[in-house]
């Protein structure tokens, strides 16, 4: 696999689909209203059905095989996270911890529910271990790192203004991701393959028809996004940009190596850290009125240097797996 196969046939066609999306948005044909509707389609229906029906394809022995993915996407992302919120916590003076939290929502998680399934499987193909590495990291950003995300941010907005956010169980946010379409899916087609029931292959056709209208869907939608952003530079900006587009692969590259990870899945697991910021970040940010300006700048411009970062991390990926 060369890497103008990626370019031409991953990075390219995300370009053209989501350039439509972003004229269209400005032409006034979709607005910010109408990408939150893709997006709920996306999320509740076309990338839950793809996701379960690649997984149940699955055996016990890839999900076996994939037990390091697991602990590598878990650790090494919300490492990430972590590291995002206390470095723009304690390192710029004006930021609150919100400010911090909402960096780490957007700088700390990769937006692999709207361009994994885009990206990977031009590049790896359609299989299982693809869904596996989606949903992996799926979860691992909306149960873990939106309800953690959520807590950060909801303690400091207490402590600015007490009495100004509700006081509920930490457990809430947590139950509240995993009710989500997008969560239990998978993991509902985990346990249909650990307790061995054969799949119907005359089921596929059914769930693949809104599947596939996933990826084209998801990017076209993240084009009508940004298109409502208002852009501009700043060094937060281009530090939670670098973190995210270098920190991220990077540490997840090393874990996976230490780990000695199945190479394949190593591969994919380096590319999905490197794709742009989750766009739920942004979402929240905007619901609560906090760090808007300067965490959609820092999506934006990640969006941009993630064209020349994906090539460079597969190719530096082959690299590592080669030396260790």
């Amino acid at each position: 696999m060369g890497l103008s196969h990626v370019i031409l046939y991953a990075i390219v066609p995300i370009i053209v689909v989501m350039l439509a999306g972003y004229i269209s948005g400005k032409k006034g044909a979709f607005t910010g209203a109408d990408a939150k509707k893709f997006n709920k389609v996306v999320l509740d229906f076309a990338l839950p059905a793809a996701l379960f029906v690649s997984i149940v394809q699955a055996s016990r022995e890839d999900l076996a095989r994939d037990a390091k993915l697991t602990i590598v996407s878990a650790v090494g992302i919300m490492a990430c996270f972590m590291i995002v919120y206390f470095v723009f916590k304690y390192c710029f003076k004006k930021n609150t911890g919100a400010d911090a939290a909402i960096s780490a929502l957007i700088s700390g998680s990769p937006t692999i529910g709207f361009l994994g399934f885009a990206v990977l499987e031009p590049i790896f193909g359609t299989s299982p271990s693809v869904a596996l590495v989606v949903a992996i990291v799926g979860i691992v950003v909306n149960a873990i790192g939106i309800p953690v995300g959520l807590s950060l941010m909801n303690a400091s907005l207490e402590k600015q203004n007490p009495g100004s956010t509700k006081k509920e169980s930490s457990w809430k946010p947590v139950l509240h991701a995993l009710a989500q379409p997008v969560a239990w899916a998978p993991i509902l087609a985990v346990v249909w393959v650990l307790v061995g029931i054969p799949w119907p292959k005359e089921l596929s056709p059914s769930f693949d028809l809104i599947a596939k209208a996933n990826a084209s869907m998801a990017v076209f939608s993240a084009g009508i996004t940004l298109s409502a952003i208002k852009f501009t530079i700043n060094w937060q900006a281009v530090l939670g940009s670098i973190m995210k587009m270098i920190m991220m692969p990077a540490v997840v590259l090393v874990l996976g190596l230490l780990f000695h990870m199945d190479p394949l899945n190593l591969k994919m697991l380096v590319v999905a850290a490197a794709l742009p910021p989750a766009f739920s970040g942004i979402i929240i940010a905007d619901e609560y009125d906090t760090y808007v300006a300067t965490g959609t700048s820092s999506l934006t411009l990640s969006v941009i240097l993630f064209i020349g970062f994906c090539p460079l991390w597969i190719w530096l990926t082959d690299i590592a797996i080669r030396m260790f």
